[in-house]
């Protein structure tokens, strides 16, 4: 195999797109240059198609850097003992380099100890689109020698820089009007980078390479329409509870356990992600339905339902999907849902340490009128149960500061919410 020519033209490639396309720096791409300072293996993981591979690039190109990505159908059927032909071949094309980018490493089998040998003279940037990339040989090997970070499709701030909006503290009613119209346009297509460059298509085109490669191939399912539903319908439910007993009976599948593994091979391809119940007892934590929420509202619109059919659901999984960035940014926080033996229901509860910060509704509202007693009842029963004070609503236009039954409740747009 010419692995030279392969390395060459991949590399090419990624000049091209950073000459031609408009390249948007990502949140994170400074803390990440800090963090190749001091360990020397660096995992970037997201969803396939999420601005990896750029994200990557951005951070080895002022250095002298090899790079080679896996997800190409010329390097299908790789072995590990190939690996150091490419090392050879690195060599030859550019003599002397300090980083190695490694994309979509998983593609190959017992990568871990070529990474573990290289890791030692060389900076080393993996990326992969499976959660569970470090989870087994190689983060036995390097306790404490690598970082990870999770890379989204695009959030509403990189957006905004991607369609030249401008964020300011204060705005006009003419420039909140523009912030409005690009967030329906952001919950409409999403974040996926080449839903922009190639048209909403490529969205499905984006999920169907997800499901085959991410999925179906890698975990050998044999029950392939099965699983393809179970996608689909947690998609089309997102924001809604599930329980995987129910779910073996709705796609007829004898073992629960099948249906729990499932969930599990999608949430680390990075579709969906999933969020308990919050409660004292951890034993009822673990028993309570889950809610599911998708990675995505472009996937959404395309595999779902479309935005203006449910205005709500898709402005819930928007703040869901935000609060998972967040957290990936910070890790200093825990998010869950609430409910109680009535049904009071709270969308987010935000724990930090032992305490609950705060606590968040969604709701599809633009005036006072539209306000819903049994969203705030809930949250007033949860901020008592839970000792919160910090109660939120995210609206999508209603913006206010009102006491309910002695409580100060926040009314925050959502638009305004994205942008803290």
């Amino acid at each position: 195999m010419d692995f030279k020519s392969i390395i060459k033209e991949q590399r090419e490639e990624l000049e091209k797109i950073e000459k031609e396309e408009k390249i948007i720096e990502r949140t994170g791409l400074n803390k990440s240059k800090e963090s190749l300072k001091y360990p020397n293996i660096l995992a970037i993981l997201g969803i396939r198609r999420c601005g990896k591979s750029i994200f990557s690039y951005l951070l080895a190109k002022p250095h002298k850097f090899a790079y080679i990505n896996f997800d190409d159908e010329r390097l299908a059927g790789l072995k590990s003992d190939d690996l150091n032909k490419i090392l050879e071949s690195f060599y030859e094309l550019y003599e002397d380099i300090d980083y190695i980018i490694l994309d979509e490493i998983q593609n190959v089998d017992n990568w871990e100890l070529f990474v573990n040998r290289l890791r030692r003279t060389k900076k080393i940037i993996l990326t992969g689109s499976n959660s569970k990339l470090l989870s087994g040989e190689l983060s036995t090997h390097l306790t404490g020698r690598y970082l990870d970070i999770i890379l989204f499709p695009f959030s509403f701030k990189e957006f905004l820089k991607l369609k030249e909006v401008k964020e300011n503290k204060v705005y006009t009613t003419q420039e909140k009007a523009e912030i409005m119209k690009t967030l329906q346009e952001y919950l409409e297509i999403g974040g996926f980078p080449e839903a922009y460059k190639f048209g909403k298509g490529m969205i499905s085109k984006i999920y169907e390479d997800i499901l085959t490669k991410d999925i179906l191939l890698r975990h050998n399912i044999s029950k392939k329409e099965e699983i393809k539903k179970l996608a689909k319908y947690l998609i089309t439910n997102s924001s809604g509870e599930i329980t995987y007993s129910k779910l073996a009976r709705i796609f007829n599948i004898k073992h629960v356990s099948t249906i729990s593994n499932w969930i599990s091979y999608l949430e680390n391809a990075f579709l969906i992600f999933r969020l308990e119940r919050f409660d004292f007892k951890l034993k009822q934590q673990f028993i309570a339905p889950k809610k599911v929420y998708c990675i995505d509202s472009g996937l959404m619109n395309s595999i779902g339902f479309k935005f203006s059919e449910n205005k709500g659901k898709v402005i819930e999984n928007e703040v869901a999907l935000e609060l998972q960035r967040r957290k990936a940014k910070e890790n200093s926080f825990e998010v869950y849902y609430w409910k109680d033996y009535q049904q009071n229901e709270v969308d987010f509860v935000i724990k930090k340490d032992k305490k609950i910060e705060s606590l968040i509704q969604v709701s599809y509202i633009n005036s006072k009128e539209e306000i819903r007693e049994r969203e705030i009842n809930a949250l007033l029963k949860s901020s008592k149960d839970l000792m919160c004070k910090n109660l939120i609503v995210i609206t999508w236009d209603y913006e206010t500061e009102e006491k309910f039954d002695g409580e100060n409740i926040k009314f925050v747009p959502l638009w305004k919410w994205l942008l803290e």
